[in-house]
């Protein structure tokens, strides 16, 4: 640069025979106003650089920021689902934790009414009559607690869901027809789930 300045301060003095003082000045304006956009030109480009990478760096982590959080609340979810499924399995099971025993008790049951049916129309003693209706009326009281229930199906219209027709007969009117109209095995229920379907008689 300085070989270049000395060359042209020669040759314009020579040439043009301007003082040395004017030719100098004139360089250095020259130069000042070539270097001065180009260092700012490269000082944007730069920045500009580096705003872009800090912008992909702040969308690279907003985007795992998002990811983050639908996981999260994918577990919330999960886990809120999984605690009252529990709570229903629980309370189901604390509902029917006796149900193999009073399904094993419902042929007892059975004969307990027959017996009682029975016993109402001999000519027990009164005090063998009442003491055998006291164990009866103790059982039922009991499976009463544990939420035994017995069905009604007699007069009621057939329902599949309930009862399990065994025979069908002809209806004595045409209100009876699609409705039971005997009982041969009472059904049950453990509570309000059924534990036993009625066999019934339908009139047709």
């Amino acid at each position: 640069m300085v070989g270049l300045r000395a060359n042209i301060t020669t040759m314009q003095q020579e040439e043009l025979n301007i003082p040395a003082e004017n030719i100098e000045e004139n360089i250095e304006n020259l130069i000042s106003q070539e270097d001065g956009p180009v260092e700012e030109a490269a000082v944007d480009t730069a920045e500009s650089s580096i705003l872009e990478e800090k912008e992909a760096e702040i969308e690279k982590l907003r985007a795992e920021v998002a990811e983050l959080k639908d996981k999260y609340l994918r577990q919330v979810a999960e886990f809120d689902n999984f605690r009252k499924r529990s709570a229903r399995e629980m309370l189901e099971m604390s509902r029917t934790a006796g149900k193999d025993v009073i399904v094993a008790l419902l042929d007892v049951v059975d004969d307990s009414d027959r017996a009682r049916k029975q016993i109402e129309q001999t000519n027990e003693a009164p005090v063998i009559k009442e003491g055998i209706q006291l164990v009866f009326n103790k059982l039922k009281s009991s499976l009463q607690a544990k939420g035994h229930k017995a069905m009604e199906s007699v007069g009621l219209d057939f329902d599949p869901d309930m009862h399990e027709a065994i025979a069908e007969i002809p209806a004595p009117d045409e209100k009876s027809v699609g409705k039971v109209l005997d009982e041969v095995q009472k059904g049950y229920y453990l509570n309000d789930k059924i534990i036993r379907f009625a066999k019934v008689v339908v009139g047709k």
